[in-house]
């Protein structure tokens, strides 16, 4: 019998006794709370930052300002909450990606987790002396090597890992729509790849690039298959969804308490990108052709088509993170239905242990 806690994460000089890292989810689903909790169990936790700054009061009058602050008032808050192993993930999409990104440098924030778009100049941004890591999130072997090589090249920088995001995510997936449930594209092969074409490259201090498997990752028993197969660790969002910790409103959780499988779709998205979410009727409404009449305030993505899209994104997400459900745009991995109830993360991780210990064949202790 093995247990997961003898499989720590570790990303540079630092160490997660929980080869967990708990995904970012915007907007304002995965803020200090939850990020600050997952670190607290010795996980890495991770606050979201797309439009982190929906409660600033000039929000919309400020925008880059507003999320500025936010995102340091955030960092800070889970500070105070936690001596774990906190991160924040920043899409490249976001049309103030190297704005957030020199913030988190700033704060000392200990991970960067940078994907939707290859994060080719992000090494570019770190101070001197700064201890900051960099960990960007692909979903193919040749995106993980390309990255690699250029940051190798023109940075001398490594990845300090690569987290590999497969098609059962929720949210925007890194996936043509036809290729989301061929076999050729599960994440177990995409990771075996990805490991694959790094084996030539190591870490500053000399190790192999830690791969982190992400996308459809639900129990203990998917933890000890991946690790298996030879990733660092995993990246898990869906399941901290149903947490007490979780920044989101209660009536969010309680759409994937009440979601069945069949309610999972793959949507277009208005930035371009197939998504998972769970059909309600703001969907409904939406596969019918009806539009949602929206003015851009800030044009928060770059590839979103906000002149001929039917909703704002944005908006559609903050509206899930509030709870108003009816015009709510609501993201969901693979697994999302089920969930059976809201519990501790604290609970979550002991599940989690006792998952895995029995998978590998005894009680976790």
């Amino acid at each position: 019998m093995s247990s997961i806690l003898d499989h720590w994460l570790r990303i540079g000089d630092l160490t997660a006794k929980l080869p967990v890292v708990q995904g970012g989810m915007g907007v304002g689903i995965s803020l200090s709370m939850l990020s600050s909790a997952v670190a607290n169990e010795g996980g890495v936790g991770i606050i979201a930052t797309p439009n982190i700054g929906m409660y600033e009061p000039d929000f919309e009058t400020n925008y880059l300002e507003a999320n500025i602050r936010a995102l340091r008032s955030e960092i800070r808050k889970a500070r105070e909450l936690t001596k774990g192993i906190l991160g924040v993930n920043i899409m490249v999409a976001l049309t103030i990606f190297e704005d957030l990104v020199k913030t988190a440098i700033e704060e000392k924030i200990d991970i960067i987790f940078s994907g939707a778009g290859p994060p080719l100049n992000l090494p570019k941004f770190l101070l001197e002396n700064s201890k900051t890591k960099l960990v960007p999130i692909v979903s193919s072997a040749r995106a993980a090597a390309t990255i690699t090589r250029w940051w190798m090249e023109k940075y001398n920088y490594p990845p300090d890992a690569v987290v590999v995001e497969g098609p059962k995510a929720g949210g925007h997936l890194g996936f043509k729509p036809e290729n989301i449930n061929d076999p050729s594209f599960v994440l177990e092969k995409l990771v075996l790849e990805v490991i694959e074409a790094l084996k030539t490259y190591k870490t500053k201090d000399g190790r192999p690039i830690p791969v982190i498997a992400a996308g459809g990752i639900y129990t203990g028993a998917d933890i000890l298959k991946f690790l298996q197969l030879g990733v660092a660790g995993v990246q898990m969002a869906t399941r901290f969804v149903t947490t007490y910790e979780c920044d989101a409103s209660d009536k969010f959780k309680q759409t994937y308490i009440d979601s069945r499988k069949e309610d999972l779709r793959i949507v277009k998205s208005p930035v371009g990108m197939p998504g998972r979410a769970l059909l309600n009727k703001f969907l409904d409404d939406v596969e019918r052709g009806e539009k949602k009449p929206f003015e851009c305030l800030f044009h928060c993505l770059k590839t979103c088509d906000y002149k001929n899209a039917p909703y704002c994104i944005s908006q559609a997400l903050a509206n899930a993170k509030e709870g108003k459900m009816e015009d709510a745009l609501v993201f969901a991995g693979s697994n999302a239905y089920r969930a059976t109830k809201i519990i501790s993360v604290h609970e979550l991780v002991e599940a989690l242990k006792e998952e895995y210990g029995i998978a590998s064949g005894g009680e976790e202790l």
